[in-house]
């Protein structure tokens, strides 16, 4: 029915006296839920004061804390052939146990007596250096007696050459003493000419005269040519002075030559002898390399090549080991704008996959099934997935790692930064801010001097 009329009927109407109005009118469910809206507000409000932790995470892996604790693969130092394996998957070894043996593939290297006959010839080359020896030493005492006979000819050629002169000086004497007797003949000679023309002497006396004359020109031209003998005598000691000097040092230049020649060989023959002691030394070590040994006490995890008599290159792979002992790290990466926050020595919570865990980041002591570690190197070059590598090493303070841990297995780190409140912090994410950069407190003394 229309209510078109200017009586207000409803107002005189009490519904506190129907059922349904009690039920409408006097709800106390509003009262509740806004008690519950005030009280939610201020538990939300003190709960924005509270502390966060600020963190940055990453995801890792378990690693050595060494470089020679972590797996390694054993190459082929020599290209060969495999010839039998003393181990199998999963064994133990020591170090130093043999674990294949191979064999040779190249010629030069295939007879099995190469070490022997190289001994044979370097023995062969050190007695050649010992003959190219002596005889540099039978030159050398050549050569002495070269020099001693050639002092005793020299002195010999001057002797002769003193003779010659004392000789020149003699003639010479005997030459003016024929002069004068000549002169003196024909003084006689022209002396009796003159008595026997003027009848005095007798013709006998003048013919006696001019034979005395004539055997004294005879004397004197062969006193002249003995001079000139001795003079001749004198040109020849001289220039066999010069030939013994000559021919001598000719003949000591040849023995030096052969000396010369013979020291050559000798060094020649002595670097062959280093060279095959070089190559007997390399085939004996060479020899050693047919045998793989293990590096390290470890476990054998794989066989990369496995077939009997297979062709091997030098450098190939050819088995897989664990060492036993090793020290547990964990690597993590970090974005390049987290990097200025980490620092050495910085705390990070770890949580290992298969290990269960409770993690609440931000409170790291409510955190449960995570593990202390601290960070002992940080990377300064970038890595090929365009993060920065963090090595993480077990903090001594905290509760230790799982035995069964093994290297290789994923984890799941969270670095431990300021505390911060979590409006802070909710604020900071909102506009996409990082954490806040600090530098760690120094605790020695000399750093805070």
């Amino acid at each position: 029915m229309l209510d078109i009329s200017n009586n207000q009927s409803g107002l005189n109407i009490d519904l506190s006296k129907y059922k349904s109005g009690k039920a409408v009118l006097y709800r106390k469910h509003f009262k509740y839920f806004n008690r519950f809206l005030v009280g939610f507000a201020v538990i939300l409000f003190i709960f924005m004061f509270l502390p966060w932790t600020q963190n940055i995470t990453g995801n890792g892996s378990v690693t050595t804390l060494t470089p020679d604790q972590r797996p390694q693969t054993l190459q082929s130092p020599i290209p060969g052939k495999l010839e039998q394996w003393f181990v199998r998957e999963g064994d133990f070894v020591k170090k130093g146990d043999t674990i294949l043996r191979i064999s040779e593939i190249k010629n030069e290297y295939l007879d099995p007596d190469l070490v022997e006959r190289t001994s044979r010839q370097i023995d062969a080359k050190e007695a050649s250096v010992i003959s190219y020896s002596s005889k540099i030493g039978a030159l050398d005492g050549q050569i002495d007696a070269l020099q001693s006979e050639r002092g005793l000819k020299f002195n010999q050629a001057q002797n002769k050459l003193k003779q010659a002169g004392l000789k020149v000086k003699a003639d010479s004497a005997d030459l003016v003493a024929a002069r004068t007797n000549l002169r003196i003949a024909q003084t006689q000679y022209k002396r009796s000419e003159t008595l026997q023309d003027e009848g005095i002497n007798s013709l006998a006396d003048l013919e006696s005269s001019r034979l005395k004359l004539q055997e004294t020109e005879a004397k004197e031209n062969a006193q002249e040519q003995k001079l000139l003998q001795s003079r001749t005598d004198i040109l020849i000691a001289s220039v066999e002075l010069g030939r013994i000097n000559q021919e001598f040092a000719e003949k000591v230049n040849k023995a030096r030559s052969e000396q010369f020649s013979a020291q050559s060989n000798q060094f020649d023959t002595e670097a062959q002898v280093s060279k095959l002691l070089t190559d007997r030394s390399n085939y004996q070590i060479r020899i050693g390399l047919y045998f793989i040994t293990a590096p390290q006490d470890g476990y054998i995890n794989k066989a990369i090549i496995g077939g009997i008599g297979e062709t091997l290159k030098e450098g190939q792979a050819l088995v897989n080991i664990m060492p036993s002992n090793y020290d547990l790290a964990v690597e993590t990466f970090v974005e390049p704008l987290d990097l200025p926050l980490m620092h050495l020595g910085e705390k990070v919570r770890v949580q290992f996959d298969g290990w269960p865990a409770i993690v609440f980041s931000g409170w790291p002591n409510v955190s449960y099934g995570t593990y202390g570690a601290k960070v002992i190197a940080v990377e300064t070059f970038i890595s090929p997935n365009g993060k920065y590598r963090i090595l993480l090493a077990p903090d001594e303070d905290d509760h230790e790692w799982p035995v069964a841990l093994r290297p290789g297995s994923g984890t799941y780190t969270i670095a431990l930064l300021e505390d911060v409140p979590i409006w802070y912090e909710l604020w900071r994410r909102s506009n996409g801010f990082p954490p806040n950069y600090y530098q760690p407190e120094m605790k020695d003394d000399a750093s805070k001097k």
